[in-house]
């Protein structure tokens, strides 16, 4: 169970509302925000980023209990929400955000890594980082193939870079035909625009620690990219490496980003329990950590996957 969101972490997350460069073509004005509101059907939603889509006004919002986004006109939303901070504290995002990016902080794999209560299964993460090597097409084409047979789409957490969608778009579109097919069920998470890695660097100054770096830019990026392709941001986010600092998960708390790391990394050898949050890389890098999925699947015909949001969503 999450600690309580403290009145003084909610503020700040409010106050960090700034604007930002739009790189996009239909996508200007991009701002962080934290306004909670309610839609025409009275649900609640808090609203993260406002940005102008083909010339008309956007949100980015966020439902504290499930954890799921969704993009909207901003008419659709009313200005504000009757909710007390400590009301608003309570709910699963809030207390993910509060648990997941609280001390002690460490430099590698910090964040959640596993369910926050039993699920039955394992959440499937899938990183792919800049590579030149393309879509690596065995493991995606099994994942399609399982949710064919299973006769519902099979839930994956992305975690994509900037970059990646950038020079990969016909895979990218690949990918969204086999959500479209109801094959896949995707999970956008942010990995960064750029991924930043220097072979043989430290890692006090490597991936995002890299000096230069503009954290926020590299966040945003990423999400007007996946905004341009009419893809919803989720509000999670994996650091390259799985390498961050005190500053940097601080930032992404006024982002309200959750980091996601792994406890089941499967090219490190290590295995997976339930509620474990598998990771492999999906980019064409890492064919053994493929090949232990593939065959752990096959060892294993009934396995659950589980959405990476519900797997945090504690009530």
């Amino acid at each position: 169970m999450g600690t309580r969101l403290s009145a003084t972490v909610l503020m700040a997350i409010l106050l960090a509302a700034a604007p930002l460069s739009a790189h996009g073509s239909r996508v200007a004005h991009y701002e962080v925000v934290f306004r909670p509101s309610y839609d025409q059907q009275g649900v609640l939603w808090i609203a993260i980023r406002q940005y102008d889509f083909g010339g008309e006004p956007y949100l980015l919002v966020l439902n504290p209990l499930s954890l799921e986004t969704a993009t909207v006109p901003a008419t659709a939303m009313r200005q504000s929400a009757p909710l007390s901070l400590a009301a608003l504290s309570e709910t699963p995002f809030m207390r993910a955000l509060e648990r997941y990016t609280a001390p002690p902080y460490q430099m590698q794999n910090y964040g959640a890594v596993r369910a926050t209560h039993p699920v039955g299964g394992v959440v499937l993460t899938v990183d792919m980082d800049p590579s030149k090597a393309g879509l690596d097409q065995l493991l995606f084409t099994r994942l399609a193939e399982l949710g064919a047979e299973r006769g519902h789409p099979i839930p994956v957490a992305l975690a994509i870079t900037g970059r990646w969608m950038a020079r990969h778009g016909d895979e990218l579109t690949w990918i969204q035909e086999q959500v479209t097919q109801h094959r896949l069920a995707i999970t956008w998470i942010n990995h960064s625009y750029r991924h930043p890695y220097q072979p043989g660097v430290p890692l006090e100054r490597n991936f995002l620690l890299t000096a230069g770096i503009h954290f926020i830019d590299e966040v945003t990026q990423t999400e007007i990219l996946l905004l341009e392709h009419d893809l919803v941001p989720s509000p999670f986010f994996r650091f390259p490496g799985l390498v961050a600092s005190e500053k940097l998960v601080e930032t992404l708390r006024t982002l309200s980003l959750i980091p996601v790391g792994s406890d089941a990394w499967l090219a490190k050898g290590q295995k997976p329990t339930d509620g474990s949050f598998i990771l492999v890389h999906g980019n064409g890098n890492e064919p053994f950590g493929v090949t232990r999925f593939l065959r752990l699947i096959d060892e294993r015909p009934g396995m659950v996957f589980v959405p990476l949001a519900l797997a945090l969503a504690e009530r």
